[in-house]
Parts: C-alpha cells; structure tokens; sequence
C-alpha cells in the first residue's frame, strides 16, 4: 500500500458538498456568536439555506462519471450524489418539524442547528467513503454529534441517561468496528474498498487468510448492525428513542439510516462482495431476530416513541433481507425500503411534534384518543402513515414490503419470507391500535391543535407522498436499483 497522498484541484469539485457545508458550518457557529435574542432564529434559515444549496450542489453531481479521489478513499458515484440530495433533503423536512418542537420546549439554540449540520457532513462523508478509515471518520462525526444532540435538553434526566447509554454502547460498537477493519486490514494490507476487494477476489487466497478474514468480517458486521439496532443489538434503541427529545428521536430514526446504507454497500458490497456466503447467514440470522424481537415487544408498549423504536427494529429487519438475497435487485430494493421508511418516519414523528405543547410530550399512545374530532387533518396524516408502515396497499410502505418479499422468494428463501409476512401481519396490530385510538375513542381534552404554517404545509406535502408515490412507486424503485 502506498503512503502518498495525491492531490489534484480538480478534486475539489467532487468533494464541493462537503467542502461547502463544512465552510457553513463554521460561518453560522460564527454569525449565531453575535445574534442576540431577537435575531436568534437566523440560525434555523442560515441552516435551511446551507443544506438547500448542499442539496443542490449534490444533485448537479448526478450523473458525474465514477471518480475516486484523495488515494482512492472518497468516491463519487451516483449512489453517493443521489443520497446526499435525499440526506439534506430529509434533514431540511426534519428541521422544519423541529423548529416548532425547539421553540415549544425552551431548547432553542444554535448550536443545535450546528450540530445537525455536522451530522449531516457526518453522513455525506460516510455515503463517498472509499476506505474504511473514511467511512469511520464519518461514522464518529455522526456519532459525536447525536451524542450531544440527545443531551441537549440538560434539565432533562432522562435525556442525559440516554445520551450516556448510546455513547457507552455506541463507543463499544465503534471498538468492534476497529478491530473488524484491523484484522480485515492486517490481511488484506489495504484499508481501501478497491484493494480490499481485489484481496477478496484473489483466487489464490488461502484458508488461513481466508479464516483470518472471515473473523474481521463478522466484527465488522457486528459493529454495523450495532448502529443499525438490529437484534441482539437493539438494547439501546427504545431507551433512546423515549429520552432523547422527540425532535432529535425523529432525526436519528430517519436520516442516519440512508448513511448506514450507504456504508452495507460499501463495504459488503463493494469491498467483500466475494464473500456473500459468509456474511449472508449472519444477514439472515440478524434479521428474522429483528423482525420477529421488533414486531412482538412493540405490542406491549404504551410509549407511542418507543413502539416506534421496535418498529424501526423490525424495519431494519426487513432491510437486512434485501442484502440476504446477495443480487443486485435485492440491494436495490434495500434502498428503496430505507428511502420509504425515512419519508413515513418523518411524517409519524411530525404529528408527534405538532401535538406537543408547552412542556408537554404527547408520547403516550392514549394521546391520540379522539383525534380525528379535534384535528382530523392531522389524523388523516397519521391514518396515512400507520397503513403504510403496516404494509397496506396501496400506500407506499406496500411495495417496499413487497418488493422485499418478492426478491427473497426469487432467491430461494420461501420459509423466511412466509415468516417475514407472519411478523408483518402481527406489527399490523399496533398501527391499527393508533388509528382506533383516533376515530374510535372519545378525547380526555376537547382542543384543536394549532400549529405554524410552514409545518402544516410540510407535513401534508409529506403525508401526500405517502400515496402519490405509493400510486405511482416505479420511478422511486428505478432510481433505487439504477444506484447500484
């Protein structure tokens, strides 16, 4: 391996996303220094203007041949330009819903945007990864950010308890991380995905090197599905998800999960690809135990966030799937299940947000008791999104269900896929529980929900997409299986 790194200029309109937002964040840390209390919101439009032009400068790299730059650790392709349009897109969504969530708690400040804005850098860097010290990079970046993000409503115990739980597990997650790319790059000799996979492909490998190799791997796919929360893996999630902020519970369930996909396919995929038949029984064990730990324990819960956090389990179960089948179409339509769920999640939790009043989180299911009679736009959007997320056509969450389901049974597995429908018929129950509780019971309060006009605007636009894209899924589903 060499030790040079080569610099071009050039390079730098590859890498222009990333160089622009790391520059904005440093601009707005500066600038929100100085604001007063009356300026203070400045920060939020110089956030949404930071990731608008970010998004821009991402989608006009679409279709830009395949580049590899900085000694083959930072890749532009069009997998990595068409994430970053829907990281910054969805963050812009997310932002939106959190403003009125901030201001309603007395947690707003800049600094929070800031810390957004580097989780979003976080990602993109981990979407163009190449190697496995840059795709760590941008894991920690995310990380550290989440970290601080969750503990930001200091008087909170419960959100400092949660913080400290992520960061001690997520700490060990990142140690068995290291050791997987350690012994994966003491054998290979390279840390980049390139050289990685040639090693992989070598057919004059011997079974040493091979077992040597093997044993990385399964850290490596231990340390990822410990960020992902999938099952035995999971105990993190649901106390995260209750005590973090619902703003920050619906940033971390929604947005990081593109850039976890991002980096399966860069380093299953694209650097071990060979060895489908190791890591693909890992990949099936890890999901059936996500989906069927997911679909079970969220019927027990009266935290309408944490029976979200067992739902997100048993989704990134059904993810996992796609990466069993280890063909091309599987892992596209992975992609097209991870955009599906990142676009009802943010819809779920900005009802959540709406319904939330000063100091108070409507976190409890029985919340939403007659909610169809005192805001029945907002329930119809809510109605929307658990359909969906139950699988119901034709809404949108069907055909990533589906087309799941479809590409399983094509490569053989036919019991794990009857099992994967037994589960997704089970998780219906809860979602219909929501939707009983909103236009079948009577309201303990008898209050019309108000909330700003930019987040009911968002929020319809995005619980319309649920169903116009669920009319009309074939455009999402071959952007999803073009990117690979």
């Amino acid at each position: 391996m060499t030790n040079n790194f080569s610099f071009e200029i050039n390079s730098l309109l590859v890498a222009l996303p990333e160089i622009f937002l790391l520059s904005s964040i440093v601009i707005v840390l500066i600038i929100d220094l100085f604001l007063t209390s009356k300026f203070r919101q400045a920060t939020y439009y110089l956030t949404q203007l930071s990731l608008m032009v970010t998004g821009i400068l991402s989608f006009n790299l679409i279709g830009h041949p395949e580049t590899v730059i900085f000694s083959n650790s930072f890749i532009l392709d069009n997998m990595a330009s068409v994430f970053k349009v829907f990281i910054t897109g969805s963050s812009m969504v997310a932002m939106v819903y959190t403003r009125h969530y901030l201001l309603q708690h007395s947690l707003y400040r800049g600094e929070y945007f800031v810390l957004v804005m580097l989780a979003v850098l976080g990602m993109m860097v981990m979407v163009s990864g190449y190697s496995m010290l840059t795709l760590y990079m941008g894991l920690e970046i995310l990380s550290l950010s989440l970290y601080t993000l969750i503990a930001i409503a200091r008087n909170r115990s419960i959100a400092v308890e949660a913080a400290l739980k992520y960061f001690v597990l997520g700490a060990i997650a990142s140690g068995l991380l290291l050791y997987g790319i350690s012994m994966v790059y003491g054998i290979s000799g390279s840390i980049n995905i390139s050289d990685i996979s040639a090693f992989a492909h070598d057919p004059s490998i011997n079974s040493r090197d091979t077992l040597i190799l093997n044993f990385g791997l399964v850290f490596l796919v231990i340390g990822i599905a410990f960020k992902l929360g999938a099952v035995p893996f999971h105990m993190w999630v649901p106390d995260v998800y209750e005590g973090a902020p619902t703003s920050v519970t619906m940033f971390l369930s929604t947005v990081p999960k593109i850039a976890a996909l991002a980096m399966l396919v860069r380093i299953l995929v694209d650097g071990l690809g060979s060895m489908h038949d190791y890591w693909s029984d890992l990949f099936l064990a890890l999901s059936l135990l996500s989906i069927s730990v997911g679909s079970v324990v969220a019927l027990m819960q009266t935290n309408i966030k944490r029976m979200l956090a067992y739902s997100t389990i048993s989704h990134v179960g059904f993810i996992m799937l796609g990466f069993v089948t280890g063909v091309v179409s599987g892992y596209g339509a992975a992609i097209f299940y991870v955009l599906v769920y990142v676009l009802m999640s943010l819809a779920a939790f900005g009802v959540i947000i709406i319904l939330n009043n000063k100091g108070y989180e409507a976190d409890q299911i029985s919340d939403y008791k007659g909610l169809s009679k005192n805001s029945p736009w907002f329930a119809l959007v809510m109605l929307i999104v658990m359909l969906s997320m139950a699988g119901v056509p034709p809404f949108i969450g069907f055909y990533s269900k589906f087309s799941i389901l479809q590409e399983v049974v094509s490569a053989g597995f036919i019991t794990v896929a009857i099992i994967a429908v037994v589960f997704a018929v089970i998780s219906a129950y809860y979602y219909l529980k929501i939707i009983k509780f909103m236009y079948f019971d009577e309201s303990d309060k008898d209050e019309t929900i108000s909330a700003p006009m930019d987040i009911k605007l968002i929020l319809s636009i995005n619980g319309s997409l649920i169903l116009v894209v669920g009319l009309f899924p074939d455009r999402l589903m071959n952007i999803s299986m073009s990117l690979l």
